[in-house]
């Protein structure tokens, strides 16, 4: 089972474990409903999409890498704010971060919270950030907001836990390379212990 709390629990046959990239899973999660979408937005939104109606999941969690400044390497934090950090069309009227003509606010809120863990706001967008500076989120990704933006819109829980494996500075590629290996052991401690 897995346990978000004390009130939700969920078989974890019937959960489906997101991830972009099979170096973020490791070999914990191969005995499980394991997706591996590819980096980005796309890949994420469209790998997602097919999965849900293929397998019909009951719970989906998104477990991956990212970058911030405000939170320690090593830490594993859950997310349950997004926003889509390169949606700019304040040029035509809207709001920074707000997908014209969509009726979903800026700062998406959808995800369980996971009581043990920190909170934070993860920024998706098609860049790796290593000048982070912005300071309406402080976690940032590539995949999270269009997984979240899906499990919302099918009406699947969603639970979003993030490895800090960077600070989104200038040494993030060099720091993510050698943590990305080490986020599945930490996600695995958090989920089945």
């Amino acid at each position: 089972m897995i346990k978000i709390n004390d009130e939700l629990h969920y078989p974890v046959s019937d959960t489906l474990f997101v991830f972009a990239l099979d170096s973020e899973a490791g070999e914990d999660f191969n005995d499980k409903n394991k997706l591996v979408t590819g980096i980005g937005k796309v890949n994420a939104a469209m790998e997602l999409t097919k999965e849900i109606h293929l397998r019909k999941p009951k719970l989906i969690i998104n477990l991956g890498s990212a970058g911030s400044k405000s939170f320690n390497k090593g830490e594993v934090i859950c997310c349950t704010k997004f926003i889509q950090r390169d949606m700019d069309v304040r040029g035509l009227g809207f709001s920074l971060y707000e997908t014209p003509l969509s009726g979903i606010p800026p700062v998406l809120e959808y995800g369980l919270k996971k009581e043990e863990l920190k909170e934070g706001v993860c920024g998706s967008g098609d860049s790796f950030e290593m000048n982070h500076s912005e300071t309406d989120y402080n976690i940032v990704d590539m995949e999270a907001y269009p997984l979240a933006l899906i499990a919302m819109k099918e009406n699947i829980p969603f639970l979003c836990l993030k490895y800090i494996s960077d600070d989104a500075g200038s040494d993030a590629a060099d720091d993510w390379a050698v943590q990305v290996h080490l986020a599945s052991e930490a996600f695995k401690k958090i989920l089945f212990s």
